[in-house]
């Protein structure tokens, strides 16, 4: 019998262990000796709430379905219908194929091939590796197209340290500002942190804070990399997230509409543009035609264990 998120791939390394998913490319599972760093699912359900799934070719929220593109004027189904939006892609629940696994790597592809509503074909590729340093995943996207074409990406991991709930771990997100979004969680304009309720960039309690929040203006160490941690200051347990440059967005969700998983554990999803960048423009990456420099997008994002 088939698991409802298809194949399973473990790997392990460096005292960390990883479970990804066929359906999705999704991380199921993550670990540190034995510790749970991300608050995935079980093998015997499909990801729920965006656990783990890779999200492209845009994340989060478009308006009402609807864009503007080389001349296309395109249309989308509506997977978040109570508000008008095309949510987190087209990749979500596809069944990616196995190119390589080994004990502490996997990798998987998937072609994303032209429809309507997006006139596109994308090769996707994204690699899962464990070692001393923790979990480092690795998106890229090819154009296979004659035209260019718009992309961009996220990831939607939660990350935990115990049961839960959140409410007394100390929040480190080295982001100056956030979007401010409408009722239909769609960006509006922007503001900066400074001194706010969502200025967490010195480390502090969460609190009652209620996130479902785009963080962007990151700070970045010498590497390029902004790092985002979640820790418990009874034990000094923690989880950190980082991202390379290729992610300039954040989205920070604490789940409280999420029933008796709320505020169990915060997501914090890496993406390469804000909500709605098929609409705005803002950070999307145009990927040259087939061929020529510039086809192609990577990325890289990676969570450890912090003691």
């Amino acid at each position: 019998m088939l698991a409802p998120s298809g194949d399973q791939f473990e790997i392990s390394g460096g005292g960390y262990r990883a479970v990804v998913t066929e359906s999705g490319a999704a991380l199921r599972e993550l670990s540190y000796a034995g510790r749970p760093l991300v608050d995935g699912f079980g093998l015997e359900e499909h990801s729920w709430g965006g656990r783990g799934q890779l999200l492209a070719p845009w994340p989060n929220r478009l308006a009402e379905g609807r864009f503007s593109f080389g001349g296309h004027e395109l249309v989308l189904p509506l997977t978040e219908p109570e508000l008008r939006n095309a949510s987190h892609g087209l990749v979500r629940w596809a069944a990616w194929t196995l190119e390589e696994h080994t004990a502490h790597s996997v990798s998987l592809t998937y072609r994303l091939m032209a429809r309507p509503g997006w006139p596109w074909t994308l090769d996707l590729h994204v690699v899962h590796d464990l070692s001393a340093d923790g979990l480092t995943v690795t998106v890229t996207a090819t154009n296979m197209s004659p035209e260019e074409a718009p992309y961009a990406a996220g990831s939607h991991p939660y990350l935990c340290v115990g049961a839960g709930p959140v409410d007394q771990l100390e929040l480190t997100l080295p982001a100056a500002t956030a979007l401010r979004t409408d009722e239909l969680k769609r960006p509006v304009g922007s503001e900066q942190v400074e001194g706010g309720e969502l200025d967490f960039r010195i480390s502090r309690p969460l609190r009652s804070t209620v996130l479902d929040t785009a963080f962007t203006d990151l700070e970045r160490d010498e590497w390029g990399r902004a790092t985002t941690t979640l820790r418990d200051p009874r034990s000094g347990e923690g989880v950190s997230l980082w991202v390379d440059p290729a992610w300039t967005h954040l989205q920070v969700y604490t789940a409280d509409d999420a029933g008796p998983s709320a505020r169990r554990s915060l997501a914090v999803e890496p993406m390469t543009a804000p909500p709605d960048a098929l609409r705005s423009g803002t950070d999307l990456v145009v990927l040259a035609p087939a061929g020529s420099p510039g086809d192609e997008h990577s990325g890289s994002w990676g969570v450890r264990a912090v003691d």
